[in-house]
Protein backbone atom coordinates (compact mmCIF):
# COMPACT_ATOMS: atom_id res chain seq x y z
CA UNK A 1 0.00 0.00 0.00
CA UNK A 2 1.35 3.39 -1.00
CA UNK A 3 2.05 6.20 1.45
CA UNK A 4 0.09 9.40 1.02
CA UNK A 5 1.23 13.01 1.00
CA UNK A 6 -0.02 16.48 0.17
CA UNK A 7 2.73 17.36 -2.29
CA UNK A 8 5.30 15.33 -4.19
CA UNK A 9 8.12 17.29 -5.81
CA UNK A 10 10.40 15.50 -8.32
CA UNK A 11 13.68 16.83 -9.70
CA UNK A 12 16.89 15.87 -11.45
CA UNK A 13 19.05 16.58 -8.37
CA UNK A 14 18.13 16.61 -4.68
CA UNK A 15 20.57 18.42 -2.38
CA UNK A 16 20.43 16.13 0.62
CA UNK A 17 23.06 16.50 3.38
CA UNK A 18 24.95 13.61 1.79
CA UNK A 19 25.12 15.43 -1.55
CA UNK A 20 26.32 18.64 0.11
CA UNK A 21 28.98 16.52 1.83
CA UNK A 22 30.31 15.27 -1.51
CA UNK A 23 28.06 12.42 -2.65
CA UNK A 24 26.96 12.60 -6.27
CA UNK A 25 23.51 14.07 -6.78
CA UNK A 26 20.83 12.07 -8.56
CA UNK A 27 17.20 12.37 -9.55
CA UNK A 28 14.81 12.07 -6.66
CA UNK A 29 11.74 13.33 -4.83
CA UNK A 30 10.64 15.18 -1.72
CA UNK A 31 7.27 14.25 -0.21
CA UNK A 32 5.46 16.76 2.00
CA UNK A 33 2.46 16.52 4.32
CA UNK A 34 1.17 18.89 6.99
CA UNK A 35 4.05 21.30 6.45
CA UNK A 36 6.67 18.62 7.14
CA UNK A 37 8.94 16.57 4.88
CA UNK A 38 7.69 12.99 5.12
CA UNK A 39 9.83 11.38 2.45
CA UNK A 40 13.07 11.90 0.50
CA UNK A 41 14.44 9.36 -1.91
CA UNK A 42 15.51 8.30 -5.37
CA UNK A 43 13.26 8.82 -8.37
CA UNK A 44 12.67 5.08 -8.60
CA UNK A 45 10.80 5.16 -5.27
CA UNK A 46 8.52 8.09 -6.10
CA UNK A 47 5.77 5.79 -7.40
CA UNK A 48 5.32 4.49 -3.86
CA UNK A 49 3.59 7.74 -2.95
CA UNK A 50 0.02 8.82 -3.61
CA UNK A 51 0.07 12.63 -3.65
CA UNK A 52 -2.70 15.19 -3.75
CA UNK A 53 -0.44 17.15 -6.08
CA UNK A 54 2.64 16.10 -8.03
CA UNK A 55 5.11 18.68 -9.36
CA UNK A 56 7.60 17.19 -11.83
CA UNK A 57 10.53 19.57 -12.32
CA UNK A 58 12.51 17.49 -14.79
CA UNK A 59 16.24 18.21 -14.48
CA UNK A 60 15.83 20.96 -11.88
CA UNK A 61 17.56 20.95 -8.49
CA UNK A 62 15.64 20.69 -5.22
CA UNK A 63 17.26 22.37 -2.22
CA UNK A 64 16.23 23.08 1.32
CA UNK A 65 14.74 26.58 1.37
CA UNK A 66 17.19 29.49 1.22
CA UNK A 67 17.07 31.93 4.16
CA UNK A 68 18.61 35.42 4.32
CA UNK A 69 20.13 35.81 7.79
CA UNK A 70 20.12 39.62 7.77
CA UNK A 71 17.46 41.87 6.24
CA UNK A 72 15.71 45.16 7.08
CA UNK A 73 12.47 44.96 5.05
CA UNK A 74 10.41 47.57 6.91
CA UNK A 75 13.23 49.99 7.72
CA UNK A 76 14.31 49.54 4.11
CA UNK A 77 11.04 51.00 2.85
CA UNK A 78 12.16 54.38 4.20
CA UNK A 79 15.83 53.93 3.35
CA UNK A 80 15.12 53.24 -0.33
CA UNK A 81 13.02 56.30 -1.07
CA UNK A 82 13.93 58.39 -4.10
CA UNK A 83 16.73 57.89 -6.61
CA UNK A 84 18.87 54.76 -6.43
CA UNK A 85 22.54 55.81 -6.48
CA UNK A 86 23.91 52.29 -6.02
CA UNK A 87 26.92 51.48 -8.15
CA UNK A 88 27.84 55.12 -8.88
CA UNK A 89 31.37 55.78 -7.68
CA UNK A 90 32.24 59.04 -9.44
CA UNK A 91 31.30 62.50 -8.13
CA UNK A 92 29.92 63.71 -11.45
CA UNK A 93 27.91 60.51 -11.94
CA UNK A 94 26.19 61.00 -8.60
CA UNK A 95 25.59 64.71 -9.24
CA UNK A 96 24.11 63.98 -12.67
CA UNK A 97 21.78 61.31 -11.29
CA UNK A 98 20.61 63.63 -8.51
CA UNK A 99 20.16 66.58 -10.85
CA UNK A 100 18.06 64.51 -13.26
CA UNK A 101 15.93 63.20 -10.42
CA UNK A 102 15.44 66.65 -8.87
CA UNK A 103 14.53 68.30 -12.15
CA UNK A 104 11.93 65.63 -12.90
CA UNK A 105 10.06 66.02 -9.60
CA UNK A 106 8.19 68.77 -7.78
CA UNK A 107 8.06 66.97 -4.43
CA UNK A 108 8.72 69.09 -1.32
CA UNK A 109 11.62 66.78 -0.31
CA UNK A 110 14.16 64.97 -2.49
CA UNK A 111 15.43 61.54 -1.48
CA UNK A 112 18.26 59.29 -2.58
CA UNK A 113 19.87 56.12 -1.30
CA UNK A 114 22.78 53.76 -1.89
CA UNK A 115 25.37 56.57 -2.06
CA UNK A 116 28.89 55.13 -2.20
CA UNK A 117 31.47 57.16 -0.20
CA UNK A 118 34.02 56.37 -2.89
CA UNK A 119 32.29 59.12 -4.88
CA UNK A 120 33.89 61.67 -2.55
CA UNK A 121 37.42 60.41 -3.19
CA UNK A 122 39.70 61.34 -0.30
CA UNK A 123 37.18 63.87 0.96
CA UNK A 124 34.23 63.46 3.28
CA UNK A 125 30.58 63.39 2.34
CA UNK A 126 28.91 66.77 2.78
CA UNK A 127 26.09 68.95 1.47
CA UNK A 128 28.45 70.32 -1.19
CA UNK A 129 27.16 67.38 -3.23
CA UNK A 130 23.89 69.27 -3.72
CA UNK A 131 25.25 72.75 -4.42
CA UNK A 132 23.72 74.24 -7.55
CA UNK A 133 21.32 71.36 -8.19
CA UNK A 134 18.95 71.23 -5.19
CA UNK A 135 16.81 74.20 -6.23
CA UNK A 136 16.56 75.25 -2.60
CA UNK A 137 14.60 72.12 -1.68
CA UNK A 138 15.58 69.90 1.25
CA UNK A 139 17.51 66.82 0.14
CA UNK A 140 18.18 63.71 2.22
CA UNK A 141 20.42 60.95 0.85
CA UNK A 142 21.28 57.76 2.74
CA UNK A 143 24.74 56.32 2.18
CA UNK A 144 25.03 52.73 1.05
CA UNK A 145 25.78 51.30 4.49
CA UNK A 146 22.66 52.78 6.08
CA UNK A 147 24.74 54.12 8.97
CA UNK A 148 24.97 57.66 7.67
CA UNK A 149 23.18 60.21 5.53
CA UNK A 150 23.90 63.53 3.85
CA UNK A 151 21.38 66.32 4.30
CA UNK A 152 21.31 69.51 2.27
CA UNK A 153 21.58 72.93 3.86
CA UNK A 154 17.82 73.37 3.60
CA UNK A 155 17.18 69.95 5.16
CA UNK A 156 19.40 70.87 8.12
CA UNK A 157 17.52 74.13 8.53
CA UNK A 158 14.10 72.47 8.43
CA UNK A 159 15.23 69.89 11.01
CA UNK A 160 16.77 72.57 13.24
CA UNK A 161 20.15 70.81 13.32
CA UNK A 162 22.86 73.04 14.80
CA UNK A 163 25.84 70.73 15.27
CA UNK A 164 25.63 71.02 19.05
CA UNK A 165 23.42 67.93 19.46
CA UNK A 166 24.47 65.14 21.83
CA UNK A 167 23.29 61.53 21.87
CA UNK A 168 23.05 58.50 24.15
CA UNK A 169 25.48 56.70 21.84
CA UNK A 170 28.43 57.68 19.65
CA UNK A 171 26.26 59.06 16.84
CA UNK A 172 27.25 62.55 15.71
CA UNK A 173 26.39 65.52 13.55
CA UNK A 174 29.65 66.21 11.72
CA UNK A 175 30.81 69.83 11.94
CA UNK A 176 33.53 71.88 10.27
CA UNK A 177 36.38 73.75 11.96
CA UNK A 178 33.95 76.51 12.99
CA UNK A 179 31.47 74.07 14.53
CA UNK A 180 28.91 74.36 11.72
CA UNK A 181 27.21 71.18 10.40
CA UNK A 182 28.59 69.84 7.12
CA UNK A 183 25.47 67.84 6.29
CA UNK A 184 26.95 64.45 7.23
CA UNK A 185 24.95 62.61 9.90
CA UNK A 186 26.71 59.60 11.41
CA UNK A 187 24.73 56.68 12.83
CA UNK A 188 21.02 56.25 13.46
CA UNK A 189 20.53 58.66 16.35
CA UNK A 190 21.88 61.55 14.27
CA UNK A 191 19.84 60.55 11.23
CA UNK A 192 16.74 60.36 13.41
CA UNK A 193 16.92 64.14 13.89
CA UNK A 194 15.68 64.51 10.32
CA UNK A 195 13.15 61.68 10.19
CA UNK A 196 10.23 63.47 11.93
CA UNK A 197 10.39 66.21 9.28
CA UNK A 198 10.23 63.90 6.26
CA UNK A 199 6.94 63.57 4.38
CA UNK A 200 5.27 60.40 5.56
CA UNK A 201 4.63 57.50 3.26
CA UNK A 202 1.01 56.41 3.50
CA UNK A 203 0.27 53.23 5.39
CA UNK A 204 -1.41 51.74 2.33
CA UNK A 205 1.61 52.48 0.14
CA UNK A 206 3.92 50.86 2.67
CA UNK A 207 1.72 47.77 2.83
CA UNK A 208 1.82 47.54 -0.98
CA UNK A 209 5.60 47.96 -1.00
CA UNK A 210 6.15 45.39 1.75
CA UNK A 211 3.95 42.82 0.06
CA UNK A 212 5.83 43.34 -3.21
CA UNK A 213 9.19 43.15 -1.46
CA UNK A 214 8.41 39.81 0.15
CA UNK A 215 7.12 38.53 -3.18
CA UNK A 216 10.35 39.60 -4.88
CA UNK A 217 12.39 37.84 -2.22
CA UNK A 218 10.41 34.64 -2.74
CA UNK A 219 10.90 34.88 -6.50
CA UNK A 220 14.68 35.09 -5.96
CA UNK A 221 14.60 31.78 -4.08
CA UNK A 222 14.21 32.88 -0.46
CA UNK A 223 11.71 31.19 1.83
CA UNK A 224 12.55 33.17 4.98
CA UNK A 225 14.59 36.02 6.39
CA UNK A 226 15.71 37.39 9.74
CA UNK A 227 14.72 41.03 10.26
CA UNK A 228 17.32 42.56 12.57
CA UNK A 229 15.46 45.59 13.86
CA UNK A 230 12.09 46.72 15.08
CA UNK A 231 12.55 50.41 14.43
CA UNK A 232 9.19 51.27 12.84
CA UNK A 233 6.57 51.56 15.61
CA UNK A 234 3.84 50.20 13.33
CA UNK A 235 5.83 47.17 12.12
CA UNK A 236 3.33 44.66 13.51
CA UNK A 237 0.41 46.55 12.01
CA UNK A 238 2.10 46.52 8.61
CA UNK A 239 2.68 42.78 8.77
CA UNK A 240 -0.88 42.16 9.93
CA UNK A 241 -2.16 44.27 7.03
CA UNK A 242 -0.17 42.21 4.53
CA UNK A 243 -1.46 39.00 6.11
CA UNK A 244 -5.02 40.32 5.92
CA UNK A 245 -4.61 40.26 2.13
CA UNK A 246 -2.66 37.03 1.73
CA UNK A 247 0.22 35.06 3.19
CA UNK A 248 3.61 36.76 3.42
CA UNK A 249 5.85 35.68 0.55
CA UNK A 250 8.50 34.56 3.04
CA UNK A 251 8.59 33.64 6.71
CA UNK A 252 10.00 36.44 8.88
CA UNK A 253 11.91 36.13 12.16
CA UNK A 254 12.16 39.52 13.91
CA UNK A 255 14.96 40.31 16.35
CA UNK A 256 14.40 43.80 17.85
CA UNK A 257 17.16 46.28 18.65
CA UNK A 258 18.60 46.88 22.09
CA UNK A 259 20.50 50.14 21.67
CA UNK A 260 22.90 52.13 23.86
CA UNK A 261 21.15 54.06 26.59
CA UNK A 262 18.55 51.35 27.15
CA UNK A 263 16.58 51.16 30.37
CA UNK A 264 15.52 48.15 32.41
CA UNK A 265 12.04 48.72 31.00
CA UNK A 266 13.47 48.42 27.47
CA UNK A 267 14.98 45.04 28.33
CA UNK A 268 11.74 43.86 29.89
CA UNK A 269 9.88 44.94 26.77
CA UNK A 270 12.05 42.94 24.35
CA UNK A 271 11.64 39.91 26.60
CA UNK A 272 7.86 40.38 26.58
CA UNK A 273 7.86 40.64 22.79
CA UNK A 274 9.45 37.20 22.34
CA UNK A 275 6.94 34.90 20.65
CA UNK A 276 4.69 37.68 19.36
CA UNK A 277 3.70 36.91 15.81
CA UNK A 278 1.30 36.13 13.03
CA UNK A 279 0.98 33.27 10.57
CA UNK A 280 4.39 33.69 8.92
CA UNK A 281 6.18 36.10 11.26
CA UNK A 282 7.28 36.03 14.85
CA UNK A 283 9.63 37.78 17.26
CA UNK A 284 12.62 35.80 18.45
CA UNK A 285 16.05 36.97 19.53
CA UNK A 286 17.62 40.41 19.90
CA UNK A 287 19.95 42.54 17.77
CA UNK A 288 22.69 44.76 19.24
CA UNK A 289 25.36 46.96 17.64
CA UNK A 290 28.82 47.49 19.13
CA UNK A 291 30.10 49.86 16.44
CA UNK A 292 29.31 51.55 13.14
CA UNK A 293 31.12 51.11 9.82
CA UNK A 294 34.63 51.44 8.51
CA UNK A 295 33.51 53.49 5.51
CA UNK A 296 32.10 56.15 7.85
CA UNK A 297 34.91 56.12 10.39
CA UNK A 298 32.53 54.83 13.07
CA UNK A 299 33.83 51.26 13.43
CA UNK A 300 35.79 50.27 16.56
CA UNK A 301 39.41 49.49 15.71
CA UNK A 302 42.43 48.68 17.86
CA UNK A 303 44.33 51.41 16.00
CA UNK A 304 42.81 54.45 14.25
CA UNK A 305 42.12 54.32 10.54
CA UNK A 306 44.07 56.39 8.02
CA UNK A 307 41.97 59.46 8.90
CA UNK A 308 42.43 59.03 12.63
CA UNK A 309 38.87 57.73 13.04
CA UNK A 310 37.10 54.51 14.10
CA UNK A 311 38.53 54.55 17.62
CA UNK A 312 35.42 54.14 19.77
CA UNK A 313 32.51 51.85 20.47
CA UNK A 314 29.00 52.98 19.61
CA UNK A 315 28.28 52.43 23.32
CA UNK A 316 29.44 55.31 25.50
CA UNK A 317 29.47 52.84 28.40
CA UNK A 318 30.70 49.52 27.08
CA UNK A 319 29.73 47.72 30.29
CA UNK A 320 26.10 48.43 29.41
CA UNK A 321 26.53 46.14 26.42
CA UNK A 322 27.86 43.36 28.66
CA UNK A 323 24.92 43.82 31.02
CA UNK A 324 22.37 43.64 28.22
CA UNK A 325 23.86 40.48 26.72
CA UNK A 326 24.09 38.77 30.11
CA UNK A 327 20.47 39.67 30.89
CA UNK A 328 19.28 38.18 27.60
CA UNK A 329 21.54 35.13 27.84
CA UNK A 330 20.24 34.28 31.31
CA UNK A 331 16.73 34.21 29.84
CA UNK A 332 17.73 31.98 26.92
CA UNK A 333 17.26 34.71 24.31
CA UNK A 334 19.74 34.42 21.42
CA UNK A 335 21.49 37.62 20.41
CA UNK A 336 23.28 38.77 17.31
CA UNK A 337 25.64 41.75 17.42
CA UNK A 338 26.77 44.02 14.61
CA UNK A 339 30.57 44.14 14.96
CA UNK A 340 32.74 45.35 12.08
CA UNK A 341 36.03 46.73 13.44
CA UNK A 342 38.66 44.39 14.88
CA UNK A 343 38.40 45.76 18.43
CA UNK A 344 34.60 45.69 18.30
CA UNK A 345 34.64 42.07 17.15
CA UNK A 346 37.15 41.18 19.86
CA UNK A 347 35.06 42.88 22.56
CA UNK A 348 31.90 41.07 21.51
CA UNK A 349 33.67 37.71 21.17
CA UNK A 350 35.24 38.05 24.62
CA UNK A 351 31.88 39.07 26.13
CA UNK A 352 30.08 36.10 24.61
CA UNK A 353 32.89 33.68 25.48
CA UNK A 354 32.65 34.69 29.14
CA UNK A 355 28.97 33.74 29.40
CA UNK A 356 28.15 30.48 31.12
CA UNK A 357 26.97 27.70 28.85
CA UNK A 358 23.18 27.31 28.94
CA UNK A 359 22.44 26.22 25.36
CA UNK A 360 21.76 29.72 24.01
CA UNK A 361 23.41 30.33 20.63
CA UNK A 362 24.83 33.81 20.03
CA UNK A 363 26.06 35.28 16.76
CA UNK A 364 28.15 38.14 15.39
CA UNK A 365 27.17 40.08 12.27
CA UNK A 366 29.58 41.27 9.53
CA UNK A 367 33.08 40.54 11.01
CA UNK A 368 34.78 42.62 8.32
CA UNK A 369 38.43 42.70 9.49
CA UNK A 370 39.35 39.78 11.71
CA UNK A 371 42.69 39.16 13.52
CA UNK A 372 43.81 35.55 14.06
CA UNK A 373 43.53 35.62 17.84
CA UNK A 374 39.96 36.91 17.68
CA UNK A 375 39.07 34.18 15.18
CA UNK A 376 40.47 31.72 17.73
CA UNK A 377 38.17 33.10 20.42
CA UNK A 378 35.12 32.84 18.16
CA UNK A 379 35.94 29.24 17.24
CA UNK A 380 36.69 28.11 20.82
CA UNK A 381 33.55 29.73 22.23
CA UNK A 382 31.21 28.28 19.60
CA UNK A 383 30.01 31.73 18.51
CA UNK A 384 28.23 31.81 15.14
CA UNK A 385 29.08 34.25 12.35
CA UNK A 386 26.70 35.98 9.96
CA UNK A 387 28.44 37.19 6.79
CA UNK A 388 27.40 39.15 3.72
CA UNK A 389 29.58 38.11 0.75
CA UNK A 390 28.42 40.92 -1.53
CA UNK A 391 29.57 43.57 0.96
CA UNK A 392 33.08 42.40 0.19
CA UNK A 393 32.69 42.04 -3.56
CA UNK A 394 30.57 45.16 -4.15
CA UNK A 395 32.25 47.66 -1.85
CA UNK A 396 35.94 46.71 -1.67
CA UNK A 397 38.64 46.11 -4.27
CA UNK A 398 41.53 43.71 -4.54
CA UNK A 399 44.01 46.56 -5.11
CA UNK A 400 42.88 48.38 -1.93
CA UNK A 401 41.97 51.60 -3.77
CA UNK A 402 38.44 51.68 -2.30
CA UNK A 403 37.45 53.78 0.70
CA UNK A 404 37.12 50.77 3.04
CA UNK A 405 40.59 49.46 2.27
CA UNK A 406 42.42 52.78 2.22
CA UNK A 407 41.00 53.66 5.61
CA UNK A 408 42.26 50.36 7.04
CA UNK A 409 45.60 50.00 5.26
CA UNK A 410 46.93 46.85 3.66
CA UNK A 411 47.39 44.67 6.74
CA UNK A 412 43.87 45.08 8.07
CA UNK A 413 42.31 45.11 4.60
CA UNK A 414 43.95 41.72 3.95
CA UNK A 415 41.74 40.32 6.72
CA UNK A 416 38.64 41.09 4.69
CA UNK A 417 35.54 38.95 5.25
CA UNK A 418 37.39 35.76 6.26
CA UNK A 419 34.51 33.43 5.45
CA UNK A 420 36.83 30.65 4.31
CA UNK A 421 38.95 30.73 7.47
CA UNK A 422 35.86 30.77 9.69
CA UNK A 423 34.43 27.71 7.96
CA UNK A 424 37.75 25.89 8.08
CA UNK A 425 37.86 26.43 11.85
CA UNK A 426 34.43 24.88 12.24
CA UNK A 427 32.58 28.12 12.98
CA UNK A 428 28.90 28.22 12.06
CA UNK A 429 28.70 30.68 9.15
CA UNK A 430 25.33 31.81 7.84
CA UNK A 431 24.98 34.12 4.83
CA UNK A 432 22.77 37.02 3.90
CA UNK A 433 22.52 40.43 2.29
CA UNK A 434 21.67 43.10 4.91
CA UNK A 435 19.10 44.37 2.40
CA UNK A 436 18.81 47.21 1.41
CA UNK A 437 22.57 47.59 1.96
CA UNK A 438 23.11 45.01 -0.78
CA UNK A 439 20.71 43.18 -3.15
CA UNK A 440 18.87 40.30 -1.51
CA UNK A 441 19.13 37.80 -4.38
CA UNK A 442 20.83 34.73 -2.83
CA UNK A 443 21.99 33.39 -6.19
CA UNK A 444 24.34 36.34 -6.71
CA UNK A 445 25.42 36.31 -3.07
CA UNK A 446 26.28 32.61 -3.34
CA UNK A 447 28.39 33.49 -6.38
CA UNK A 448 30.23 36.21 -4.48
CA UNK A 449 31.02 33.75 -1.68
CA UNK A 450 32.51 31.28 -4.18
CA UNK A 451 34.20 33.73 -6.58
CA UNK A 452 35.08 36.63 -4.22
CA UNK A 453 34.00 39.00 -7.00
CA UNK A 454 30.61 40.15 -8.29
CA UNK A 455 28.90 37.60 -10.50
CA UNK A 456 28.96 38.45 -14.19
CA UNK A 457 32.01 40.69 -13.73
CA UNK A 458 34.85 38.55 -15.10
CA UNK A 459 37.10 41.60 -15.41
CA UNK A 460 37.06 42.24 -11.63
CA UNK A 461 39.99 40.84 -9.65
CA UNK A 462 38.81 38.66 -6.72
CA UNK A 463 39.20 40.11 -3.22
CA UNK A 464 41.24 37.79 -0.99
CA UNK A 465 40.40 34.71 -3.10
CA UNK A 466 41.84 32.39 -0.44
CA UNK A 467 38.72 33.21 1.58
CA UNK A 468 36.40 31.69 -1.03
CA UNK A 469 34.18 28.81 0.05
CA UNK A 470 32.77 25.94 -1.95
CA UNK A 471 29.34 26.10 -3.53
CA UNK A 472 28.19 23.39 -1.11
CA UNK A 473 29.35 25.48 1.87
CA UNK A 474 27.54 28.50 0.43
CA UNK A 475 24.32 26.50 0.06
CA UNK A 476 24.70 25.38 3.67
CA UNK A 477 25.23 29.03 4.62
CA UNK A 478 21.75 29.77 3.30
CA UNK A 479 20.13 26.63 4.74
CA UNK A 480 21.38 24.43 7.60
CA UNK A 481 24.03 26.86 8.85
CA UNK A 482 21.34 29.51 9.25
CA UNK A 483 19.32 27.33 11.60
CA UNK A 484 22.43 26.39 13.57
CA UNK A 485 23.28 30.12 13.89
CA UNK A 486 20.03 30.71 15.80
CA UNK A 487 20.38 27.54 17.86
CA UNK A 488 17.69 25.55 16.08
CA UNK A 489 17.52 22.45 13.92
CA UNK A 490 16.57 22.82 10.28
CA UNK A 491 17.60 23.50 6.72
CA UNK A 492 18.09 19.91 5.55
CA UNK A 493 16.15 17.77 3.10
CA UNK A 494 15.38 15.03 5.59
CA UNK A 495 12.26 13.38 6.96
CA UNK A 496 10.86 15.39 9.86
CA UNK A 497 12.27 18.71 8.73
CA UNK A 498 10.10 21.76 8.08
CA UNK A 499 8.78 21.67 4.48
CA UNK A 500 10.63 24.71 3.15
CA UNK A 501 12.21 24.12 -0.27
CA UNK A 502 13.68 26.12 -3.11
CA UNK A 503 13.93 24.67 -6.61
CA UNK A 504 16.40 26.07 -9.14
CA UNK A 505 16.56 25.26 -12.82
CA UNK A 506 20.29 24.57 -12.39
CA UNK A 507 22.40 22.83 -9.78
CA UNK A 508 24.46 25.35 -7.73
CA UNK A 509 27.05 22.67 -7.01
CA UNK A 510 27.87 22.00 -10.67
CA UNK A 511 26.85 25.21 -12.47
CA UNK A 512 29.42 28.01 -12.72
CA UNK A 513 28.46 30.73 -10.22
CA UNK A 514 28.23 33.37 -12.95
CA UNK A 515 25.62 31.23 -14.72
CA UNK A 516 23.86 30.16 -11.52
CA UNK A 517 23.27 33.82 -10.60
CA UNK A 518 20.85 33.88 -13.56
CA UNK A 519 19.33 30.45 -12.93
CA UNK A 520 15.51 30.59 -12.87
CA UNK A 521 13.76 29.87 -9.58
CA UNK A 522 11.03 27.40 -10.46
CA UNK A 523 9.42 26.77 -7.11
CA UNK A 524 9.49 27.95 -3.50
CA UNK A 525 7.56 26.16 -0.80
CA UNK A 526 7.00 27.55 2.72
CA UNK A 527 5.60 25.23 5.38
CA UNK A 528 4.41 22.92 2.61
CA UNK A 529 2.55 25.66 0.72
CA UNK A 530 3.68 26.65 -2.77
CA UNK A 531 4.52 30.37 -2.89
CA UNK A 532 6.31 30.66 -6.24
CA UNK A 533 5.31 28.35 -9.06
CA UNK A 534 7.16 28.84 -12.33
CA UNK A 535 7.20 25.23 -13.40
CA UNK A 536 7.30 25.05 -17.21
CA UNK A 537 4.52 23.16 -18.91
CA UNK A 538 5.62 19.63 -19.77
Amino acid sequence: MNATCDLLVLGGSVLTPEVLDGEAASAGFVAISGGVIVGVGPASDSDRWDAARVVDLGDATISSGFIDAHIHPIMGLQMTRGVDLSGLVEWEQVRAALAAHISARDDPWIFGWGLDPNAFGSGEASFSLFDGIDGGRPVYVTLFDGHSAVASREALRVAGITGRETFADASSVVVDSLGAPTGLLLELSAQALVWPHLPEQTFADRVDALEALFRGMAESGLVAGQMLDLSAPDSFELLEAVEARAELGIRLRISPFVMPGFTDADLDQVVALQGTGGRRWHVKGVKLMIDGTIDNGTAWLFEPDARGESTDSLWLDEEEYRRAVAFLHDRGIPTTTHAIGDKGIAFVAETLAALGSNGTQHRIEHIETLPDDVLDTIARAGIAASMQPTHCTHYSRADHTDNWSTRLGDERADRAWRIGDLRRRGVIVTLGSDWPIAPYDPRASLGSAVLRRPTGRLEVEPVQPQQAISAAAAVEGYTSQYWRSVGEDGGRLEVGQRADITVFADNPLTTHPDAFAESPVLLTVVDGAIVVDRVPAR
